[in-house]
């Protein structure tokens, strides 16, 4: 039972020791290992506020960057419009002019049409007058082979001109 049991001088000299030992300790690894705790708790104090930090700028990052993607659409959609609006003030003024080169064409088709006729009637005209003098001439040529009639007809053309 002496194993088990300790002796009082080696309880005080344990004692001592665990003193010295505590008291060497103390002076020289606490202190560097409370800062270096102390350190470490600063850390991760700044580090968790940056990281609340960070986090506090990627919600409105993203914010403004949902906002920014809103204000791009709308762009897109007005771009979108503004180009469909274009391209109807296009298409109308093309189907206006068309209409309008159109009308004159048609305008100078009847002009010319009109002109060829009256060309042509004129023309018919000239024949026709040709023609009646040409068979006026015969006509005159048979009736008037007898002297006589010729002198009948002079005295009569003689008396319409007088009386005109």
């Amino acid at each position: 039972m002496d194993l088990i049991t300790p002796d009082i001088g080696l309880l005080f000299w344990m004692l001592v020791s665990f003193t010295i030992v505590l008291v060497i300790l103390r002076k020289l690894a606490w202190k560097p290992i409370l800062s270096a705790l102390n350190e470490r708790e600063t850390t991760i104090k700044i580090s968790l506020g940056e990281a609340r930090k960070a986090r506090e700028d990627l919600v409105v990052i993203k914010t403004q960057n949902e906002e920014l993607v809103r204000e791009t659409q709308n762009e897109r959609d007005e771009i979108l419009k503004l180009a469909r609006d274009t391209k109807n003030s296009i298409v109308s003024e093309a189907k206006v002019k068309a209409k309008e080169e159109a009308d004159k064409i048609l305008r100078q088709a009847r002009d010319e049409i009109n002109n060829e006729k009256k060309a042509a009637i004129e023309e018919l005209k000239s024949q026709v007058a040709t023609l009646s003098i040409e068979i006026a001439e015969k006509i005159l040529k048979t009736e008037l082979k007898e002297e006589n009639k010729q002198k009948a007809l002079i005295s009569t053309l003689l008396e319409e001109v007088r009386l005109n």
